[in-house]
């Protein structure tokens, strides 16, 4: 089974999602771990470095969103979030700091395994070793090890940041539409909202901003984004 051995850390503080959500993903072939709030959440990720983290964004001690900032600093591992219906803030906020899906409260264990399959098979698809380098005037792409530098410095992104400016990098003066990024970036699966396209933009400007830069990402009023810039 092509999921066989991998190993997804659960961590909610209530019991009965351990339970549903660990057999089915048992009778799939995975393995997982627990974590019941969001300190020991972090100290599992860290120390067991599992294949896939499930993630309540409601989790005592730290949320679920501090847990994925956290996280994110020093792991680019896959997360789903967990959110309660009606949290759309939550939804938005979860991906803009590194989440690679989120799915609502009450769910479809099913389900659940589905998302759980098909982000594994997205991060698998992605990462191409003999993917180019990307270059452009002190800024240097790199998506086979979710590296970005600026004039040799590395800059800090999350998996999904890195994901957007190599998708647009890779296509100076091609206009993108938000639909047609969260399609290549998030795929198909993706159900939140494309609002977070623009978060993602202006977090990556933020981060990559440097005097006298001979390259952008400019705004294409209406429509979308494109990058424009001369390789070197």
């Amino acid at each position: 089974m092509l999921d066989e051995l991998k190993c997804i850390l659960i961590c909610d503080d209530q019991f009965v999602v351990h339970e549903t959500i660990s057999a089915y993903l048992k009778a799939e072939g995975f393995r997982y771990e627990s974590a019941y709030d969001g300190e020991e959440a972090i100290k599992k990720a860290l120390e067991t470095k599992p294949d896939l983290l499930i993630l309540d964004i409601m989790m005592p001690k730290i949320n679920g969103i501090e847990v994925c900032r956290a996280l994110r600093k020093t792991s680019d591992v896959p997360i789903i979030m967990l959110t309660a219906k009606g949290e759309e803030i939550d939804k938005i906020l979860g991906l803009e700091i590194g989440a690679d899906d989120y799915i609502v409260k009450p769910f479809s264990p099913r389900e659940v395994v589905a998302r759980v399959k098909a982000v594994l098979r997205r991060r698998t698809s992605k990462v191409k070793e003999n993917s180019p380098i990307l270059r452009y005037d002190g800024l240097e792409v790199n998506v086979s090890t979710y590296e970005v530098f600026i004039n040799g410095n590395l800059i800090h992104l999350t998996p999904k940041e890195v994901e957007v400016i190599y998708m647009i990098a890779s296509h100076p003066g091609q206009v993108f539409s938000r639909e047609q990024i969260i399609q290549n970036v998030w795929n198909t699966d993706f159900f939140g909202d494309i609002r977070s396209v623009d978060t993602q933009i202006k977090r990556i400007r933020q981060k990559l901003y440097y005097e006298n830069m001979k390259w952008s990402i400019k705004s294409i009023y209406g429509v979308g984004y494109k990058f424009e810039g001369k390789s070197t």
